[in-house]
């Protein structure tokens, strides 16, 4: 999209904004969502962000590009690399989009280096809650709202258009595939590899990892390269989480191109296509290719929130409702064991993921002098994290609502750890401030939203409002 596109789309969101009644909620106009949390309706028009979906421009030389708020990640990458370049983070998912991944967090392979994707700010725009669109970035008049902007989830406003940094790329990645036997030495692998960068003597620019049992843990160390040779697919009849798993101590190799790596996620959504019998394979090999892909089984998803679905099956089988357990948690690399075992002892629930995270160290960062430099997300420089994510449902306990979550947000935060709030959280408030940058908010809504026309953070994380 053009400079005049964008101002225009700008234009059109402004207008939107004027048109929410005074003491309504203002909130976005968006056909679809990444969030696992449902949310009270409303009949009120929504904020106009139809404008706000493409690349504004790309400077290869800089290695930057300006996105417009709400461009997916799947257009932005389609745009990039062309170029050789791509996001210094790009979520697993098609269909999330660069605001959403910086207000709403967003965490990838690349996060062992390149940390978290609002650490690639350089500044952003930003429509606050009293109706005025500015400028932040590290240092200036809005350094405050760039540093609690990130996983702030539309309470302080939402990004019309963010420059970030992009980093090079070659044209495929070739993965090793190592099979762990004890949580223990795949943990210790992981803090060798995050302080190298390297592993038997080759350089590791992509690190994740997936769990399917206590004796059954891979990592996926992935290289940027050029190499020759047949490539992989996982688009169609393959899938990719069971390519990794192999029974022999020696490491199995594979090949993709760097647009299917980035994306090898999205066509079973790690693997939750399961839920649908997407990996039937009779089903399989009729479900079109272009359905195969997570935007598909998110409009499932939704279309079962609506419904209750799932619950009316359980029903009629003489089950009871079944209880949704999607989170992605960060633990302390050194805690992280702990949790595992506690959580494959407690929690119904297979495979698990892991990525390893540490926030950036750029020489020359206004911000390198804080130890936790983003106020609603206060990870610490220098400590090592592993993103654990699991994403499926459990059998409800009858008489305790979210019993499972609970127990699981009780035990992250006894690691010292923290939750994403993409989806269902129970805190109560005075816990929840403590761990979501509470008085920083409070200042900053005081600020940038005093009519109080967004709904505060608890609202929309815990009350689901």
């Amino acid at each position: 999209m053009s400079t005049v596109g964008y101002h225009e789309g700008v234009g059109r969101l402004l207008d939107s904004y004027l048109a929410v009644p005074e003491g309504e909620p203002v909130r976005l106009a968006k056909r679809t969502s990444n969030l696992f949390r449902s949310r009270s309706g409303s009949t009120r028009p929504g904020l106009d962000v139809s404008g706000l979906t493409g690349v504004i421009d790309i400077d290869p030389e800089r290695r930057t590009a300006d996105v417009a708020g709400m461009c997916t990640y799947e257009d932005l990458v389609a745009a990039t690399l062309p170029h050789g370049l791509t996001p210094l983070v790009v979520p697993q998912l098609k269909t999330i989009t660069l605001g959403g991944a910086v207000t709403g967090l967003g965490i990838e392979s690349t996060s062992f280096r390149n940390g978290l994707p609002h650490e690639s700010m350089l500044e952003l725009d930003v429509l606050t809650g009293a109706g005025e669109v500015v400028t932040a970035s590290p240092e200036g008049e809005h350094a405050d709202l760039f540093r609690g902007f990130p996983n702030s989830y539309g309470s302080l406003g939402y990004a019309t258009r963010l420059r970030i940094e992009l980093e090079p790329v070659r044209s495929r990645v070739a993965l090793r595939h190592y099979r762990f036997g004890d949580l223990g030495e795949l943990l210790d692998a992981v803090g060798r590899i995050v302080a190298s960068r390297e592993w038997e003597g080759q350089p590791v620019d992509y690190l994740d990892g997936v769990v399917f049992t206590a004796d059954e843990s891979y990592l996926a160390l992935g290289r940027r390269s050029d190499e020759a040779g047949a490539t992989s697919d996982y688009t169609k009849d393959r899938i990719y989480y069971r390519s990794i798993q192999h029974d022999v101590a020696t490491p199995k190799h594979d090949l993709l191109t760097t647009h299917d790596y980035l994306w090898r996620w999205d066509t079973d959504w790690f693997w939750c296509s399961r839920a649908f019998g997407a990996q039937n394979p009779r089903l399989r090999r009729v479900w079109p290719r272009r359905l195969l892909r997570s935007s598909v089984y998110w409009r499932l998803v939704a279309l079962d929130h609506r419904f209750g679905i799932a619950d009316r099956i359980e029903a009629r089988n003489g089950r009871p409702p079944r209880e949704r357990v999607v989170q992605d948690v960060e633990i302390p690399l050194e805690r992280t064991e702990e949790f595992l075992r506690w959580f494959l002892d407690e929690v119904p629930i297979e495979p698990i993921w892991l990525c390893p995270l540490r926030l950036r160290e750029v020489p020359g960062d206004p911000l390198a002098s804080l130890g936790q430099p983003w106020s609603l997300y206060p990870l610490r420089r220098g400590e090592t994290y592993v993103n654990v994510g699991f994403w499926s449902t459990v059998p409800a306990t009858p008489g305790e609502p979210g019993a499972t979550n609970r127990r699981i947000e009780a035990a992250v935060g006894a690691l010292g750890g923290h939750k994403s709030l993409y989806s269902d959280s129970y805190y109560d408030e005075d816990t929840f401030d403590r761990l979501y940058g509470g008085a920083e908010l409070a200042d900053l809504k005081e600020r940038y939203d005093p009519k109080a026309r967004l709904l505060d953070l608890y609202s929309k994380a815990v009350r689901r409002r």
